[in-house]
């Protein structure tokens, strides 16, 4: 058996501008996807792939002839085993040799979180799948899914990393941010997956100062990442949310939905849905619990150091 792993994400800072060059602050989680590949009788490709308690969330089968060695064509579906197959028709365009391993196997994922949660269900897979064939994971997420590629960066990272792409290519540099504070650190899930690729797709329709907006995201990445103490991480919190907040022309989320709340808040990733990052104690985190919001990490918790 064959076995691979990736870690899951989240994008403390520079959402949206990292796709135009900003210094993005990201960082892995300690929940990620296993892909375990098993020789098998059947021909063809069996594919299963399991929730975190070890159900099935998918599962289906591809015959040889569908697993061939041409390069997909259309744009990338949207449907799960279209989207499936799209990725690794892709994988063998990129190295021809690997469609021989799709021949008399069966694979099975396994993702230690919910997809809902947003942490990196596709991104993972990408990873792993890149893994497994020996090619660019930057190169299959830009033919499929696309993005940033921050995630991905991410999936194969034992610490926060600053994320850039210059000229369109990715720069991963291994951040220090390892704060002080960190238990009062805390995330929250919003109750409500977002569409990254319609988030992005709104993104691109405004219209700002893109390189001033870029820079002061860059800046507000490093305050973050080397903030000594809460006061000065908080600061960084709040002015990137504003940044944000003006570009897309939305009320940040503390103010939407929890004005009264003593401490700093800050969307990650697409806004309005997943994971918040919010400063306070652990007496705080009640006050998200009486609004229903149930599912607290701690950052020890979920952040991979």
């Amino acid at each position: 058996m064959k076995e691979f792993y990736s870690h899951g994400k989240l994008l403390l800072s520079g959402e949206y501008l990292v796709l135009d060059g900003a210094l993005s602050l990201a960082a892995p989680t300690r929940l990620g996807q296993w892909l375990r590949v098993r020789d098998s009788n059947r021909p063809g490709l069996t594919w299963r792939s399991l929730n975190p308690d070890g159900s099935p969330w998918f599962e289906t089968h591809f015959f040889e002839e569908e697993l061939q060695t041409a390069e997909p064509s259309g744009s990338f579906p949207s449907g799960t085993r279209e989207r499936l197959k799209y990725l690794l028709l892709m994988c063998g365009a990129l190295d021809p040799d690997f469609s021989r391993s799709l021949r008399g196997v069966e694979v099975e994922t396994l993702l230690e979180f919910p997809r809902q949660w947003g942490l990196g269900t596709s991104s993972t897979l990408v990873a792993n799948l890149a893994l497994w064939a020996g090619i660019d994971p930057y190169a299959l997420l830009g033919k499929t899914i696309g993005g940033s590629g921050y995630d991905v960066a991410a999936a194969g990272s034992e610490g926060a990393i600053f994320y850039q792409l210059e000229e369109g290519l990715p720069r991963v540099a291994k951040a220090p941010f390892d704060p002080p504070f960190s238990k009062e650190l805390f995330f929250v899930y919003l109750n409500e997956k977002q569409d990254s690729r319609e988030a992005i797709s709104r993104y691109r329709m405004r219209r700002f100062d893109k390189p001033a907006a870029v820079k002061q995201a860059s800046k507000f990445s490093r305050q973050m990442a080397v903030a000594g103490e809460i006061g000065s991480f908080r600061k960084a919190m709040d002015l990137h949310e504003d940044l944000i907040g003006g570009i897309l022309g939305l009320m940040p989320v503390k103010q939407r939905f929890f004005p009264d709340y003593p401490g700093s808040i800050k969307s990650l990733g697409a806004w309005g849905g997943d994971f918040i990052l919010a400063t306070g104690n652990l007496a705080d985190q009640d006050y998200f619990r009486k609004k229903e919001y149930s599912v607290i990490w701690s950052y020890e918790e979920l952040i991979l150091n």
